[in-house]
């Protein structure tokens, strides 16, 4: 197996102050041993994997989902859990340009069906997330900000029939969002929640469901003949199909098409104590929308209904113990500064995890090519939640030679292209990263 980053990134270091983990847990499950067969096989046990194998299963399908780890090791159990629009990194007149205006707008639709998609999940399958958020709201963290605000109510009307709500600054305070801010945007679309919760659901849905589910089994070799073969360090799993669902924690070499297509980056989250009644009276941030604003290096926060407040931020090309505790000042920094009456208080969990770019700057969900039978959905930029969900099922009906019987956007169907530098491509980010951290953005 053949990883970019170093190994201290696919370590348990990065998750040992992970908040969820405490708040819950996925069912045990064994390792694959021995000789397994199935119709199709899935490699992952996240958002995506689980999705497809979910619907798999309830299809009749014989299914197995194997994880090197556990379900939602990786970013589908670290994130922020904003269940929210995104996916794509690229701009609206980026994509327009490249794929014209009808599959631009086709994939902005595609974004509010899959965080839709994730709501009826939830409800249908009984799975208590702990959800708030009356959609997502975008702030304005500089007063030239203000007129992408107007910019993007403008887009989200015309492209979804929805009037986002505009919030100047004036009215900031009474909306709980006091701060260094000049004005909001809510659209609502979109559900905050666990992530561990909903992962943890899923798996025992999928499993209900029929789906076999195999756990510390990572795989280190696909070899195809009539059938794949996947090889663990106790198995051989033999399927006629098979789904590649490992995102930022992808290999280069399973399968070989996947290198040098995605780019792993961290994304680092700290959540702090439970505040007092007065001390959030004493910021002014009261509210439990999830909030995001548009710098480089992307801030996102959400008071949780326990009072505990999570803090993210973009960012984080190196990985050890050392670019660790650097990383983790620097967003106590970027929180403090967000919040100041906070200053003093405590984030006992502070963790990161990998997410995936595409040098497209889109997602694709589709067949691997040159590999018939075999299909991956990889590169969410930061927003697999929902698009990571949706993913995993369209996955399990095009695994099956089927018709998607969702919104499968143009956009999703093309396949990435190749970073340059190859396992150079870190490289690339570096200076652009250094830049934007200097400027404060």
């Amino acid at each position: 197996m053949s990883r970019i980053f170093p190994a201290h990134a696919y370590s348990e270091a990065p998750r040992a102050r992970c908040y969820w983990p405490s708040t819950a847990s996925p069912p045990d499950f064994p390792t694959a041993t021995g000789e397994v067969t199935a119709d199709i096989a899935i490699i992952g046990a996240g958002f995506t994997g689980l999705n497809a194998a979910l619907h798999l299963a309830e299809a009749g399908r014989d299914v197995v989902v194997i994880e090197a780890k556990t379900p939602g090791w990786g970013a589908s159990g670290r994130n922020g859990g904003f269940c929210c629009m995104g996916g794509a990194a690229a701009p609206d007149k980026v994509m327009t340009l490249r794929y014209g205006d009808a599959a631009r707008a086709e994939f902005r639709r595609a974004e509010k069906e899959a965080t839709d998609y994730v709501q009826a999940l939830l409800a249908e399958r009984g799975i208590d997330a702990d959800l708030h958020s009356e959609g997502e709201t975008l702030m304005a963290h500089s007063r030239a900000a203000i007129a992408n605000l107007e910019s993007q109510a403008e887009k989200v009307e015309r492209d979804l029939g929805i009037t986002p709500t505009f919030i100047p600054e004036a009215e900031l305070g009474a909306h709980g969002m006091s701060g260094p801010f000049y004005a909001a945007l809510t659209t609502p679309v979109g559900i905050a929640l666990n992530p561990m919760k909903y992962v943890a659901g899923l798996a025992r849905a999928a499993a209900k469901a029929g789906a076999r589910i195999f756990t510390h089994s990572p795989v280190s070799a696909i070899d195809r003949s009539d059938a794949f073969t996947l090889t663990t360090p106790q198995a051989r799993i033999r399927a006629k199909r098979l789904i590649v669902a490992t995102n930022g924690y992808s290999s280069e070499t399973l399968p070989r098409w996947l290198a040098g297509r995605y780019l792993p980056t961290q994304s680092n989250v700290i959540v702090t104590r439970e505040l007092t009644d007065d001390e959030i009276a004493a910021q002014g941030w009261s509210t439990h929308q999830m909030c995001y604003d548009e710098r480089f290096l992307t801030h996102y926060f959400r008071l949780m209904p326990n009072k505990r407040m999570l803090f993210g931020m973009r960012g984080g090309l190196f990985s050890s113990r050392a670019s660790d505790a650097r990383m983790h000042s620097t967003i106590r920094r970027h929180f403090q500064e967000t919040f100041p009456a906070w200053a003093d208080v405590e984030s006992p969990y502070s963790w990161h995890g990998l997410l995936a770019i595409s040098r497209d700057l889109t997602p694709f969900t589709g067949p691997i090519p040159g590999m018939p039978g075999a299909f991956t959905s990889l590169c969410y930029h930061g927003n697999g939640v929902a698009m990571g969900s949706y993913a995993g099922a369209l996955l399990a009906d095009l695994v099956q030679d089927k018709r998607p019987s969702r919104l499968y956007p143009a956009i999703m169907q093309r396949p990435h292209s190749r970073y340059l530098l190859g396992r150079l491509r870190r490289a690339t980010l570096w200076p652009i990263f250094a830049l934007y951290a200097l400027r404060g953005e």
